[in-house]
């Protein structure tokens, strides 16, 4: 997949009109074009560059599988511990919330130990969880094991975009962001799709089974892979200065906005495949499981919409891609609703482009915007998004009990309205700014 080289990659999302600035962007210390640090890094045609690309290819599949292991299995779930799609959903929500509260930490943690050493050590442990969850007894141990298995998994997303910005070269990180973001998707897709067949053969702990062993294999790819980090300098823990990073990132309205649209995004995307399966194993349905697995080939939708986020910038401007995304998101919850499966697939093909598109824009825009405390920006946005995440597969899961998959999508359609209204605000700020200049 080549690598995504348009103005989107060396820019940063603002609050401008569509494909303008209000005024001067200033460019991180050591990618700003033209130095002599950005030179030396990676770049298309490097030795090291199609193998950093692919280890982090292997890092986010890992990541998603991983991560959303049970969501296609939760009616299997359900049935065999005897438990209500609203506790059943916390095998989701749990792993997400570990990962939320773990992110942060781990991101202060590889500023001094190291992204490539942190990314390594994470897939290890998450890996080594997943191996003990198809033993789990009963539904309380399950939930523990996979919000432990959700903080171990934090070290990806906490170390690996930061990860990309110290080694890439800046006009060509939105590609390699976005080939992770990719993985993320293809991870989501087979992880789900792999389980939801093993699950309808021989169970749901053989499901669990399946995927730590696939994730173990993109283990041992991404370490073979992996290239040497070249310009990372460790530092020591600064407590006091991490907290004085992460109060400036939260500051920043810019970033504040990022964080919310990050949030609102995978609210809508938590919520839906978290309560699909539960909608088309039942009536007028009626799927299997593995079927219902089968539905999360939808998910090559995400892939392209991650790789070509960055087109989509050039051509649209990066709001003018947000209102995509969120239109075709708000599009595809509408078509969802009627009671007939191609309608369904049609919505699910529009809600995952439309995720998929606003979280590459939002993810690729924290680490160009943050001009200082990279890891720490980038771990904010991985809190707000896996946090919407969490809230997401909780209150769809409850709000499809009280009121069937119609409530499910106001739900998601509300928190689409929210992320209009932030990106309006945007744009009619800038305005302001910009008629006032």
């Amino acid at each position: 997949m080549p690598a995504l080289d348009t103005k989107a990659s060396a820019e940063p999302v603002d609050a401008s009109p569509a494909g303008s600035h209000t005024g001067p962007v200033e460019p991180p210390a050591d990618t700003a074009s033209g130095t002599d640090a950005d030179a030396t890094k990676l770049s298309p045609g490097d030795p090291g560059h199609r193998r950093i690309r692919l280890a982090l290819f292997a890092a986010g599949l890992s990541t998603f599988a991983l991560l959303y292991s049970t969501q296609a299995m939760l009616p299997e779930i359900s049935a065999a511990l005897h438990a209500a799609p609203a506790q059943a959903s916390w095998t989701v929500s749990g792993a997400t919330i570990g990962l939320a509260a773990a992110v942060l930490p781990l991101a202060a943690l590889s500023e001094r130990f190291g992204r490539r050493r942190m990314l390594t050590v994470s897939m290890a442990a998450a890996v080594a969880l997943a191996m003990l969850t198809p033993f789990a007894p009963d539904l309380p141990t399950l939930i523990a094991l996979r919000t432990l298995q959700g903080a171990a998994v934090a070290g990806v997303p906490a170390s690996a975009m930061a990860f990309l910005s110290d080694e890439v070269r800046a006009k060509h990180l939105v590609g390699s962001v976005g080939l992770f973001v990719a993985g993320n998707s293809v991870g989501g897709m087979s992880g789900r799709i792999l389980t939801g067949w093993v699950t309808e053969a021989w169970g749901w702990r053989a499901g669990l089974g399946s995927v730590a062993l696939s994730s173990l294999l993109c283990a041992v790819a991404f370490a073979l892979l992996v290239p040497p980090a070249r310009h990372f300098t460790p530092a020591p823990l600064h407590p006091r200065r991490i907290a004085a990073t992460v109060r400036a990132h939260l500051g920043n309205p810019l970033l504040l906005r990022l964080y919310a649209i990050g949030l609102l995004f995978m609210t809508v995307f938590g919520s839906v495949y978290t309560v699909i399966g539960y909608r088309l194993v039942g009536e007028p349905f009626g799927l299997s499981q593995g079927l219902v697995g089968s539905i999360f080939v939808i998910y090559l939708v995400g892939t392209l919409a991650s790789a070509t986020a960055g087109r989509l910038n050039a051509r649209l401007g990066r709001r003018g891609t947000l209102y995509l995304g969120i239109g075709t998101a708000s599009t595809g919850l509408l078509v969802s609703l009627a009671d007939n499966l191609a309608a369904i697939v049609a919505g699910l093909v529009l809600i995952t482009a439309g995720f998929f598109a606003g979280h590459a824009v939002a993810s690729g825009a924290v680490s160009q915007t943050a001009t200082h405390g990279s890891a720490q920006a980038s771990a904010l946005y991985q809190m707000s998004y896996y946090t919407g995440s969490s809230v997401g597969g909780a209150l769809g899961a409850a709000a499809f009990a009280a009121g069937g998959w119609a409530a499910m999508v106001a739900l998601a359609l509300g928190a689409m309205v929210l992320a209009a209204g932030i990106t309006l605000y945007a744009t009619r700020r800038a305005a302001v700014l910009a008629r006032a200049a």
